[in-house]
């Protein structure tokens, strides 16, 4: 008796282990190489930019809801009040 395992029985491979993943890796890095070397003036004209942009989203987007983790908190650290919860019933009119 020949207990081989055919393809049927084999766990399926993950797709970054698969052969078209590799792949898109590859053509990926090339084409980062050949963007980056031939326009590397506008890359690194818009870097800092690009580096300033992340604490600046950081403060501004954080300002809203009063920073980590106290999302009912303002930064004085005093309770925001709580809306009161309203029933959703229509407005009673003329109608029976």
């Amino acid at each position: 008796m020949n207990h081989e395992l055919s393809h049927h029985d084999a766990e399926p491979q993950p797709f970054w282990r698969s052969r078209y993943a590799i792949g898109l890796v590859v053509m990926g890095a090339i084409a980062a190489y050949f963007l980056l070397s031939e326009h590397r003036a506008h890359f690194l004209g818009a870097l800092p930019l690009l580096l300033l942009s992340c604490p600046l989203m950081h403060v501004f987007m954080h300002h809203g809801h009063g920073g980590h983790g106290s999302h009912g908190h303002h930064h004085g650290g005093e309770p925001t009040p709580t809306p009161p919860a309203t029933a959703l019933t229509p407005p009673t009119g003329d109608r029976p």
